[in-house]
């Protein structure tokens, strides 16, 4: 299953938390729960024992997650938690917030799936195709020609930024909500 994200904007996973009640308790009229914020455990394993604690009043309590908060859609839903997801909050919380929301396009334009590819290897994948926040195509090539082009300031002034841009972006990158990436 691959995970789409919508640009998921000002989401920050190290700030992700849930509420959890229990499908017993929903069934009989009661919402009674507790946000949990998942920062305050290291692993699913930890979080799974707070539940326990939380509703000890039932003995084979089935854990209804009622609502959560900057977690992606793909690595929660109503009764279950994505075995990576500790492991996913602690990879992407050492992305700056502005590579947060980049990581999450990457994802999606390269249909990789946050839930089963190595975590780590995705960050690593995504910052080598991560090339930076740019106005427009146009911006990134003017960087490109300045970067690794010697042109007298003469030349500059005739050269074509948006063609070379346009070339650029044919195959070798692409642009979206700000970010340029390189492609895989």
């Amino acid at each position: 299953m691959v995970i789409k994200f919508e640009v998921m904007g000002n989401v920050i996973l190290s700030e992700a938390r849930v509420y959890v009640g229990t499908y017993a308790k929903y069934n009989n009229g009661s919402i009674f729960g507790k946000w949990l914020d998942l920062s305050d455990y290291s692993n699913k394993e930890e979080f799974y024992d707070a539940c326990r604690e939380l509703h000890s009043d039932e003995p084979d309590a089935e854990y209804m997650f009622q609502d959560y908060e900057n977690i992606p859609d793909g690595l929660i839903n109503e009764s279950w938690i994505s075995d990576n997801l500790f492991e996913v909050i602690e990879a992407v919380s050492e992305l700056g917030d502005d590579e947060q929301e980049a990581f999450y396009l990457w994802l999606d334009n390269n249909s990789r799936d946050i839930d089963t590819d190595d975590i780590s290897g995705l960050i690593d994948s995504f910052r080598d195709d991560y090339q930076g926040t740019y106005k427009d195509e146009e911006d990134y090539a003017y960087e490109v020609v300045e970067q690794c082009y010697d042109l007298p300031e003469f030349a500059k002034t005739y050269f074509d930024y948006e063609k070379f841009a346009r070339d650029l972006f044919i195959g070798d990158y692409w642009f979206s909500s700000g970010y340029v990436f390189r492609c895989s």
